[in-house]
């Protein structure tokens, strides 16, 4: 098998290990004496709807997915919002779901679907703030540089959705989430702002994190944030927290993959966290040292990673690319001249920042010569669609973050 078929194998092998029709069945807990409403949002909230509906065929209740990210399903409503800028259609679809919760009892279950994306999918303004207020902070958290647990502590204190505030918003009837994770660590309190998870950040940590970024926020959030009223659920009863799919789940299956495959895998990490770019320069020091003294372990091998990495925009430009393809030109560039040496670096979302693909793939003799300039501009994407080694695979209806390889052919 060639490298690039090799590679592409191993991402199909991850997002296959995140599908919900496949996995979710078998976290399902015991149905209630009395009611069941199924709730869920996030980019792989249609295939986990038509899970439940599967097991359960009379389950009803609301869910929200991306825009063009649906699937029939029979009796659970389905509405749609946009990902990762919010918009009005996703905080419309997040009042309506609340408006569900409203006279449940003791007796009843809310089942919650959550996987990665939900805090713009459900973003509700608490009172006071509007979705432009909103709109424009995501704007400002994605450009940042800020980490996901610091982006979400903002979110969680500009919404009356997230932040355990829909499970409250359901008791007393027991609350049970079903969690595909997206982020370093698979904390519930992080996967899309934990709706129904407490929270332990508070309004003073949100305005500390603003001012460590240097956030430019509308004068409604920043009031908002210093008058710190309607703090978030500290303790929540009712709720319950399983995970079906994480990273690591996804790592694993990329490395039974390769090793069918007769190759040696290495998994670094699920959670790796930096500047996109400086993660996929030291990944490949590690791979040059794989390939110079076999350490730490020889070829043919393929080092496999995940977390999710930042990318901080450089004022005045304006280039396409995400997460994915920074990471994976910073990579290319370090890994120049090491022989047999191949990467890719994908999301399993299927959606690389703001752009069409998920990723792309780099081997030995491709252009690399406007490299640094793309990296300085933030044209990654540019660099791979030039070399033709993007990766379209459109939205995969799950997520469990981004998955890395390098791969080190046999001599």
């Amino acid at each position: 098998m060639n490298p690039p078929d090799l590679l592409l194998r191993l991402f199909g092998a991850a997002v296959r290990a995140a599908d919900p029709r496949a996995v979710l069945a078998r976290h399902l807990p015991e149905r209630p004496r009395g009611r069941v409403l199924v709730l869920g949002v996030g980019k792989a909230a249609a295939p986990m709807a038509a899970a439940v509906e599967a097991a359960w065929p009379d389950a009803e209740g609301l869910v929200i997915a991306p825009h063009g990210a649906g699937l029939p399903l029979a009796r659970i409503r389905l509405r749609f919002g946009a990902h990762p800028v919010p918009d009005a259609a996703g905080a419309a679809a997040a009042a309506e779901m609340l408006a569900l919760c409203h006279g449940l009892t003791a007796d009843d279950l809310v089942l919650f679907l959550v996987s990665g994306g939900g805090s713009s999918l459900a973003t509700l303004p608490a009172p006071g703030l509007s979705l432009e207020d909103l709109i424009a902070t995501n704007r400002a958290l994605l450009a940042s540089g800020a980490g996901i647990h610091a982006m979400n502590c903002i979110r969680k204190h500009l919404s009356a959705f997230s932040g355990g505030r829909l499970a409250a918003a359901c008791a007393p009837a027991r609350v049970v989430t079903l969690a595909i994770s997206d982020v370093p660590g698979d904390d519930p309190e992080v996967i899309a702002s934990g709706p129904t998870v407490a929270d332990p950040t508070t309004f003073a940590e949100a305005r500390a994190l603003v001012a460590h970024h240097r956030m430019a926020l509308p004068p409604a959030v920043t009031a908002h944030l210093e008058r710190a009223e309607q703090e978030s659920p500290k303790r929540l009863d009712n709720a319950e927290f399983r995970l079906i799919a994480t990273p690591l789940m996804a790592l694993e299956a990329m490395a039974a993959e390769a090793r069918a495959q007769g190759v040696t895998p290495l998994i670094l990490g699920d959670a790796l966290e930096g500047e996109a770019r400086h993660v996929g320069t030291a990944l490949a020091g590690i791979a040059r040292c794989a390939a110079l003294h076999g350490h730490p372990l020889p070829r043919p091998c393929v080092l496999l990673s995940g977390g999710e990495t930042t990318v901080t925009i450089a004022p005045g430009t304006d280039g396409r690319g995400g997460r994915s393809t920074e990471t994976l030109l910073g990579m290319a560039l370090a890994l120049q001249g090491v022989p047999g040496a191949w990467a890719l670096c994908a999301d399993t979302d299927g959606i690389d920042g703001k752009s069409d693909a998920a990723g792309a793939w780099w081997g030995p003799g491709m252009d690399l010569s406007q490299g640094r300039n793309a990296l300085a501009t933030h044209r990654s994407y540019d660099v791979f669609e030039a070399a033709g080694t993007l990766i379209r695979t459109g939205p995969t209806l799950t997520n469990v973050n981004d998955v890395r390889a390098i791969l080190l052919a046999g001599e």
